[in-house]
């Protein structure tokens, strides 16, 4: 582990501190030197998931862990659960409430802004139980033998 892993708190409905946990995963990967369109990726990817679970998630956790294969993020979060995954990627798709909408919120993009950003993506989510994201940035860290 070229990181230790980290943990930032979600939580939901809370607006003042949304991005945060976004941001402290971008000053980590800019401390750590990370190329500059990873680190970019890697924000948009974070902060998307974490609007989410902020608006959807009743309270989540996004965790940070870093390795010589690449950058983890996990966002994991108590809401609802998705109902169709597959049209809750498509662009445009939202279930956001009209008040936040107005706040500037729920077009639509979040999910599929992380699956453009991201290496790999996946999502999964029962009802009832919340959703579940793994957010794989390849880094190319990893030494290889000539």
């Amino acid at each position: 582990m070229l990181y230790p892993r980290r943990e930032f708190p979600i939580k939901e409905m809370d607006f003042v501190r949304a991005g945060e946990a976004s941001l402290q995963v971008k000053k980590i990967l800019q401390e750590i030197h990370a190329d500059e369109d990873l680190v970019r990726r890697a924000a948009i990817a974070c902060y998307e998931a974490e609007i989410n679970a902020v608006v959807y998630g009743r309270d989540g956790v996004m965790s940070l862990e870093i390795d010589e294969d690449g950058i983890y993020i996990y966002v994991e979060d108590k809401g609802d659960g998705i109902l169709d995954i597959e049209l809750a990627m498509m662009e445009g798709f939202s279930t956001a409430t009209p008040e936040i909408r107005e706040m500037g919120f729920g077009a639509g993009m979040g999910l599929p802004n992380i699956m453009k950003n991201a290496d790999e993506f996946t999502i999964s989510s029962a009802v009832g139980e919340g959703t579940r994201l793994k957010i794989i940035f390849r880094t190319g860290w990893k030494k290889t033998e000539n």
